[in-house]
Order: structure tokens, then C-alpha cells, then sequence
């Protein structure tokens, strides 16, 4: 990811633009949480184009057979960051995008009402590149300074906000280095 980052209207400035139908307004509640996730489609493969497609709704759900579990499936992310560091958003920031599922934090339901959703190109299992985390350290700094309530104790994982039923971002992720650079990020990746 090349350049520096700045939001307009809930949208980042030097991300993709893929527009997905899968959202809705907020709640009137103001965000205050950031979940990290994980994808791949089909599962451990990367630069495919389904990500995209299943965000935003047109995924060819023969194009594999794995693919037949999510006929039907409305789900988006604010963000996806692929494996080179490109940065896609599919949401606006102000929207509420469908990617946390049953969840909870802090004694508070349903995150979508109140987080912003990244999704990182991996596995729990495999280890994510140098360039995701540039680009994610990037991005977080970015979304902490536009929504203030946001802060390094309010940036999860999905496993934390759907325990049992989510493992993402995984054993791989490596939360010490990321929230190390969030509080000093000269020292970067």
C-alpha cells in the first residue's frame, strides 16, 4: 500500500472501492470497536476473485465445492487488505456492514452496530505477510483518529466477540508486534 491514508464521508481514501448491497444505517450508536478477521475463499487460497463476489453478492457458488454453504449468504466486511497489501472497502465506515454475526463486547450485543470489520487475506493457520500488517497498521491508525472511541483496547479479534464459534484471526496473527506499532508507528513491520 502506497501513500497515506485519509477518510472522506466513511470512505478511505487509496482503497479499492468494491461496493457491496450487504449493509445498512447504524443504529444511531458511534463506533467504538475495530474486529480483525480472516478469509480465504476457497479455504487457504489467495488472489482469487471470490472474495469480492461474495461480498458483494454474486458469488458462483459452482465455481467450487465448498462454495455450496454459502448459497444465499448476505455477509460483507468494512475492509479486506489481500495478502500484497492492497486495501478494498466495501462499506462505508458510517454504514454498518454485516460481518460479525452473534456477538458480543463488553456486555453490549451485536458489534456490527458499533465496529468496523477487517478482514485480512489468510488463515488462523498460515502467517500473514509484512505488507497486510503495514497496510493494517496504517489503516487502524487512520480509523482511530477519524473515530476517537476506537482505541488499542478496542481493536478485537472475531474470535473475542463470537468465542466458540470463531477462531479468526488466529494463532498466526501477531497481536504484539500490531499493537506495539500502534503506540509507536516509526517502528513498523
Amino acid at each position: 500500500m502506497n501513500g497515506s491514508l485519509s477518510i472522506e464521508l466513511g470512505w478511505v481514501q487509496g482503497a479499492r472501492q468494491c461496493l457491496s448491497p450487504h449493509f445498512n444505517e447504524r443504529p444511531g450508536l458511534e463506533v467504538s470497536l475495530l474486529v480483525i478477521h480472516n478469509i480465504s475463499l476457497p479455504a487457504g487460497e489467495f488472489g482469487q476473485p471470490y472474495i469480492d463476489q461474495l461480498f458483494q453478492g454474486c458469488l458462483a457458488i459452482d465455481a467450487d465445492a465448498s462454495f455450496a454453504e454459502l448459497k444465499g449468504v448476505r455477509v460483507s466486511a468494512h475492509f479486506l487488505i489481500r495478502r500484497d497489501g492492497e486495501l478494498v472497502q466495501y462499506v462505508s465506515c458510517d454504514d454498518r456492514a454485516w460481518h460479525a454475526g452473534v456477538s458480543e463486547f463488553a456486555g453490549r450485543q451485536n458489534c456490527n452496530d458499533f465496529a468496523i470489520g477487517i478482514e485480512l487475506e489468510g488463515t488462523d493457520s498460515t502467517p500473514y505477510t509484512q505488507a497486510q500488517y503495514q497496510c493494517l497498521i496504517a489503516l487502524s491508525l487512520v480509523l482511530m483518529t477519524e473515530y476517537p472511541m476506537i482505541s488499542p483496547d478496542r481493536i478485537i479479534g472475531h474470535c473475542d466477540i463470537a468465542p466458540g464459534r470463531k477462531t479468526d484471526p488466529g494463532e498466526s496473527f501477531d497481536w504484539v508486534t500490531y499493537r506495539s506499532a500502534l503506540q509507536s508507528p516509526v517502528a513498523m513491520f
